[in-house]
Order: structure tokens, then sequence, then C-alpha cells
């Protein structure tokens, strides 16, 4: 337990590309409420404030030094602990394209499929999408209706942001393969001839997605995970949150603190005076 016994450590993690180091963090603070009051990134929503609807989705990514791989997973800002993301690269619907300088092709893609009404629910289904772009560069259409199911619309009834979206998707390159009696496949190539005949939009006129254009992961988050995990205390008035790196430090937590709660996946921080990750 000593090596927690030090003054609270300095949050650092990177958003859209920018190194954001905070010596205040609040464990009781969501990712959520720090991009939108701290950092004015207010394209991340604030809507139901319970992991329901999607809106407030945006793309944390780590650094997996068994696997010497970059890890991409979207996730519901408004459930994710602000302290959560330490070491990690946050990207938010800002930080890949906008109309001021170049829209992203998930950007453009759902706007001229006329994917968007009201907007509100728009750059969490962007950023859904655009997480399963860089872990697929090339998905199917069964990946990207999957990829969706936690962003919800009001306006749209989910026809064009599918259509938009369905453009990504190689399914039509397989017409040759299809089995006669994949009555799914069979169906699935029958909607993407009809999307073809769509004239609402022309496939031919949008920018074609290229991987190597996203943004890289930060070389920094690399070798600060290669210099192995550390014990991490960030402590606020009303609460602190440890994360120790082994299960005997996780152990002894809990034997300390008893009623602390546990954040490893759930869905409520909680509002005890202590919490470890």
């Amino acid at each position: 337990m000593a090596a927690f016994q030090a003054p609270c450590d300095v949050l650092v993690f990177f958003c859209n590309g920018k190194k954001i180091v905070e010596r205040n963090a609040d464990p009781e603070m969501s990712l959520l409420t720090y991009l939108r009051d701290k950092l004015s990134l207010s394209g991340t929503k604030n809507s139901c404030a319970e992991g329901g609807c999607g809106a407030c989705t945006a793309m944390l990514s780590y650094y997996d030094v068994k696997k010497k791989e970059v890890r991409h997973f979207a996730v519901n800002t408004c459930l994710t602990p602000l302290c959560a993301v330490h070491y990690m690269a946050v990207t938010t619907v800002e930080g890949i394209g906008s109309s001021r300088t170049k829209l992203h092709p998930v950007q453009e893609r759902i706007a001229k499929a006329h994917g968007s009404q009201c907007g509100f629910c728009t750059p969490g289904f962007v950023m859904s999408m655009y997480t399963l772009l860089r872990n697929n560069s090339a998905p199917s259409g069964e990946d990207i209706e999957t990829v969706l199911v936690d962003n919800l619309c009001r306006c749209t009834g989910y026809r064009p942001i599918l259509e938009g979206f369905q453009t990504f998707s190689k399914v039509s390159s397989d017409l040759c393969l299809v089995d006669e009696d994949d009555q799914n496949k069979k169906d699935m190539i029958e909607d993407m001839g009809f999307l073809c005949r769509n004239q609402l939009f022309r496939k031919e006129d949008w920018m074609p997605y290229d991987s190597t254009q996203d943004v890289i992961f930060p070389p920094e988050l690399m070798i600060l995970a290669e210099n192995g995990p550390e014990n991490i205390t960030f402590a606020s008035q009303n609460s602190t949150w440890y994360c120790p790196v082994t299960l005997q430090g996780a152990l002894d937590l809990k034997i300390s603190y008893p009623e602390a709660v546990i954040v490893a996946g759930n869905t409520d921080v909680g509002k005890s005076t202590s919490h470890f990750h």
C-alpha cells in the first residue's frame, strides 16, 4: 500500500493529437464533461447521460504492449471516468475532419446520404463508424449494422444512415461467390443493388476512404506503455481513484477500503469516497 500514499499523479492523455496534462483530475468527472466543459469540444453530445443513446460516442486508443499494436474502441464518454483515459488517445468528431478544413469520408457520406436531420445523434454515429474503419478498413454490411446498434436516431428511421455507411462495405464485390442457398447473402446483395440505383446520392461523387490519412497514434504513448504500468492515484476533495497494476495490489486496496467501488467496465461509477480501477 505504500506506493499509493504519495500525492495524486498528473493525468496525461492525448485528445485529437494534442497532449493534455491535467493536474487536478476529478475522479468523479466523466470524460464527456471534461471534453465539453474543459476542452470546449461540444461536438460530443450530452443526451441521456446513461449510455443509452450513443450521442456522446468517441474513440479511445491505446498501445497493446503484448500484441505490439494499437487498439481502437468506441466508448460512451458519459460513462467513461476521466481518470480511466490516462495514457490513452481520445478522438472526437472534431478530430477527424470539419467543414472548415476537410470532411472525413464518414462525415461526408452520412451527410450526402441524408442520414442527418436534427443532427444531434450524428457525431455519435460518425464516431462509431470511424472506429470500425480504424479496426477494419473493409467491413462487411453485417459489421456495419452490428457496430451501430448502440446508436439511436429519432429522425431518420436509420435507412439513410445505413445506406450511406454501407458504401464502405465490400459485399458488392463478392457477387460471383454467392451460394444459391444463402438467402441472407442474396438479400444483402439485392439491397446493395437498390443502393446503386438510388438517385438520392452518387457513390462516385464521394471521397474514397484512405486509412493512411487518419491521425497517427502518438508515439509518446507507445514509449510510455513500453516502460511498463505504474500504480496511479488521483484525488479530489471528495474521492480518490486508485489504479493498481497487480492482483495483490487490488486485494490490498479492497482490504483497506472495503466500501470502495470497483470500476472495471461497469456503468455505475458511484459516489463512494474511494474508487479503484
